[in-house]
């Protein structure tokens, strides 16, 4: 959890809550860790590939447990826009660009429907009806949606459900295809002088009472971990940080539901 916090805000938590000392191993005595101990080791856990296998074992554990269910569960796929670090061309002390090269620019309609456009990154989630992230990809934000569908997919769940960017003929095919069959629950798309039918409609109003639950995650990222912009520069370093925040974001979703059922 410590990685996630901006090193300015642990070093105030830490120079003045006890609790916070103890609970991250600290004395009275050590020193706090500054912003660059901070990221060097946030670059190094990234450069070395260990991000993933953490991840990975985190949720096996889990799964251990009966905490996360694995076989037959749903899977919620969706994707969300975060702002770069540094998402104007401006000049360096050297006149180099300090622009984050990785990144880059999409445009999108908001909940209003103008459409804004903004320079950054895209994460791209997989979590099941609990809103246990079980996998994540990140891109440049130009990347559309559906590119991450199958790659998203464990391969053990029972259904699917995603919204409209994800309806196309070769993901519905894909699904039915697949040994055992994966219950197809993408939202019907409207297209060019074919509407949306009532029924459709209603349709795709109960498969977001379950779809919601990824915007639920997003939001917690983006509120809570600090996710609303990414904080280094470079997509590897962006994959670090949402890797990390997943980790976390599980461990206390975990935490909740042990409490919630009294599971020892």
């Amino acid at each position: 959890m410590i990685l996630l916090l901006d090193a300015a805000l642990l070093g105030g938590i830490t120079a003045r809550d006890l609790l916070f000392r103890r609970f991250v191993g600290l004395s009275l005595t050590d020193n706090v860790p500054d912003h660059s101990t901070i990221w060097r080791y946030h670059k190094h856990l990234g450069e070395l590939g260990l991000t993933q296998p953490l991840f990975n074992q985190i949720n096996e554990q889990l799964a251990e447990q009966n905490i996360i269910i694995k076989a037959g569960s749903v899977s919620i796929i969706d994707a969300s826009i975060v702002e770069a670090k540094n998402k104007r061309a401006k000049k360096g002390k050297h006149t180099d660009n300090t622009q984050d090269k990785e990144a880059a620019y999409v445009s999108k309609k908001d909940s209003t429907g103008k459409v804004k456009t903004t320079y950054g990154f895209k994460i791209h989630l997989n979590c099941d009806e609990d809103s246990f992230v079980k996998k994540v990809e990140t891109t440049p934000a130009n990347v559309h949606d559906s590119q991450c569908f199958t790659t998203l997919l464990t391969g053990d769940e029972s259904a699917v459900y995603a919204d409209s960017a994800y309806k196309s003929q070769a993901h519905d095919d894909y699904l039915a295809k697949h040994e055992p069959p994966i219950n197809n629950y993408i939202h019907d798309r409207a297209w060019r002088n074919t509407p949306l039918t009532e029924q459709q409609k209603r349709s795709n109003t109960q498969k977001s009472q379950t779809r919601n639950t990824v915007e639920r995650v997003f939001g917690h990222f983006k509120l809570h971990y600090g996710m609303s912009k990414a904080r280094h520069l470079g997509l590897m370093q962006f994959h670090t940080s949402t890797v990390l925040a997943s980790i976390v974001h599980n461990l206390k979703t975990a935490l909740s539901l042990k409490q919630k059922y009294g599971l020892a």
